[in-house]
């Protein structure tokens, strides 16, 4: 498991959801190489997707940015390493209106 390995970034899913992202993040790491980011997000995306039903997108790298639209519960976002890896369900609605300054939140790993 990657706990205390692993730094936690924004994440709003319940704690079993988390403790299985960091879990498959794990078992992604010990079967392919820190450079192959493709393949680390590919086998975290499948088994969200096998797990907890389609529409997972997993992000994987050490340079990106992004700015997504996600499912209420289905965002998590942390680092390993240099490696950092972004995880949402995708939402086609509008995106909710926040309070807390997280409404549009940009992440860039350099």
């Amino acid at each position: 498991m990657l706990e205390g390995k692993a730094v936690m970034g924004e994440t709003d899913m319940k704690q079993t959801m988390k403790e299985d992202a960091l879990s498959l993040a794990a078992k992604a790491l010990d079967c392919f190489d820190v450079t192959e980011p493709t393949l680390i997000a590919r086998f975290i995306k499948k088994e969200f997707d096998r797990n907890y039903g389609s529409g997972w997108q997993c992000v994987a790298g050490t340079h990106f940015g992004s700015f997504v639209t996600h499912c209420s519960g289905c965002f998590i976002h942390f680092s390993v390493g240099n490696l950092t890896i972004l995880l949402f369900k995708g939402s086609a609605g509008e995106p909710e209106v926040r309070t807390d300054g997280l409404a549009n939140l940009d992440i860039i790993v350099k």
